[in-house]
């Protein structure tokens, strides 16, 4: 079992920047990939950018050249850097860890908004 928690999501103007933590514990070492999803209103969660345990990146197209995805082992943290905010970036963003058995696993959820 490994269990996540998110935070650091909140209110932002658009062009601002906010970092993402998700603090991850439990049976840590079969953890093959991690990474961070999100879902707006009405639409399906999306993979917003992915990190294996090798240290490779994976971006989808929306967050290419803004965000920033790593992972900090020594205090068992990801996270998600997040510059040049749009409105369009609104979602409740969830953090995800995948054993190397493909089971997945989810925190709770941070909402961001992007709104002026």
């Amino acid at each position: 079992q490994v269990e996540l928690a998110e935070s650091g999501g909140g209110l932002v103007q658009p062009g601002g920047s906010l970092r993402l933590s998700c603090a991850f514990s439990g049976s840590v070492v079969n953890i093959n990939t991690m990474g961070w999803y999100r879902r707006a209103p009405g639409k399906q969660r999306e993979r917003v950018a992915e990190i294996t345990n090798a240290g490779h990146t994976i971006y989808a197209d929306s967050g290419k050249g803004r965000f920033t995805i790593s992972r900090d082992n020594a205090k068992n943290t990801l996270y998600l850097q997040m510059n040049s905010l749009k409105p369009e970036d609104t979602a409740v963003y969830y953090c995800n860890a995948r054993s190397f058995w493909s089971r997945n696993f989810w925190g709770q959820g941070t909402q961001v908004t992007v709104s002026s």
